[in-house]
């Protein structure tokens, strides 16, 4: 499918490759494994003379089609299929960096990002550094001497802080480095880090891509060059495969991913306007806001504000738990992208494992609250959230206008 095509025609229609039977939804290809008309054939495949699946492990026609529909949105060369979004970002790592090779990051990382980093890297004698993202002097400090690769998150998780990619990126590339970007907040409709300079590209489809909370899975994005050499020998060999059943559900949700993020962005936005306006919140963050720190960078690289809205309750934990508690609409949950609103504490759950330290360099408090908007009507989220405040600070509630 050619690349002129914009973007929500490529998720309806990019990497469609019918079988001989015509079906106008992708098929799904529940095989492990594959046959081969002769021995010879079987041999051609294995020393890579011919193409022919082999395994799914591998690859399978379901998984390829997702691969070449992501690789279609991003203005990627190749795409590989991952089990999660850890398996993308490990497999992104440990197929590129060895012993005594050094990798700076942002410190605004999801948690487990951050214990690759700071506890299984320094296993293998690879050196981990952390930088503030948005302080472009630490990102020149650390990028001074020679580094094999930088990892960053722009939005970060949960704070949604911003990292300047273009400058970053070319901070990287004279130092030797390769530039993964975790994306999955941004979505690739409202970023595209190759453009900005990345290298590569890594998404937890489990997030807007199945966009309803069904399926586990990971993408990697990058130049054939790398994928080919660096990371499909890895993931050959170590198999955090995506099952075909999980690609072909986050195919049919591909085909809504625009029509969700545009309403859950817009949502977002309402509803970080909405808690900024309430005595009951000390802070609100989200890109587009022009009370953002960063909010000349949001717009310069992000084509919308995003679908999560972060903010403090005042009082600290006790508080922010009651008022997560009283919440009727939105749901509690660790997870987000997805269609209905969720809300979580990143303190005690996605963050719990970060030192305290840590964790208020990062600026999370014990009052903050990440919340992940959602496709429900934004005056009934308004509503929800409305009444959940006014349970805490004891005001009567007030429904929202129709």
């Amino acid at each position: 499918m050619s690349k002129k095509f914009r973007p929500a025609t490529q998720l309806v229609r990019g990497g469609v490759n019918r079988s001989n039977h015509g079906e106008t939804s992708e098929a799904l290809y529940l095989t492990s494994g594959f046959v081969y008309d002769s021995a010879e054939q079987a041999e051609a495949t294995f020393k890579n003379e011919i193409e022919h699946y082999q395994y799914s492990r591998f690859a399978n026609p379901t998984t390829t089609i997702l691969e070449e529909k992501l690789a279609l949105l991003e203005g990627a060369e190749l795409c590989r299929l991952m089990a999660t979004g850890m398996a993308a970002v490990h497999a992104a790592l440990l197929s590129t960096l060895k012993t005594g090779d050094r990798l700076v990051a942002s410190r605004a990382l999801f948690g487990s990002c951050h214990w690759i980093i700071s506890t299984l890297l320094p296993r293998y004698g690879i050196v981990g550094e952390f930088v503030d993202g948005a302080d472009l002097g630490q990102w020149k400090a650390a990028l001074s001497k020679p580094a094999a690769m930088v990892l960053l998150e722009t939005p970060s998780n949960p704070m949604l802080e911003l990292v300047d990619l273009p400058a970053v990126a070319k901070l990287a590339h004279a130092a030797g480095a390769l530039v993964v970007v975790d994306n999955v907040f941004a979505t690739p409709l409202l970023q595209r880090p190759l453009e900005l300079g990345a290298d590569i590209v890594v998404y937890s489809t489990t997030k807007h891509m199945d966009g309803q909370g069904r399926t586990l899975g990971g993408a990697v994005l990058g130049s054939k060059k790398w994928v080919e050499e660096t990371l499909m020998p890895f993931i050959r060999n170590t198999g955090p495969a995506m099952s075909p059943f999980n690609a072909w559900v986050v195919l049919k949700g591909l085909e809504t991913l625009k029509l969700r993020v545009d309403q859950m962005c817009r949502n977002a936005a309402a509803i970080a306007d909405f808690l900024s306006e309430r005595a009951e919140i000390a802070r609100v963050l989200y890109p587009y806001r022009p009370d953002h720190p960063q909010h000349a960078l949001a717009v310069k690289q992000m084509s919308a504000g995003g679908t999560l809205v972060t903010f403090d309750v005042k009082g600290g934990k006790e508080e922010a738990f009651r008022f997560m508690n009283a919440l009727n609409l939105v749901d509690i949950s660790n997870n987000l992208g997805d269609s209905k609103s969720l809300a979580t504490h990143p303190a005690t759950t996605t963050h719990m494992r970060l030192a305290e330290e840590e964790r208020a360099r990062l600026g999370i408090t014990a009052g903050t609250v990440r919340l992940s908007v959602g496709l429900e009507d934004v005056a009934d989220l308004i509503e929800d959230l409305a009444e959940a405040l006014d349970a805490i600070s004891g005001a009567p509630a007030v429904r929202a206008a129709e």
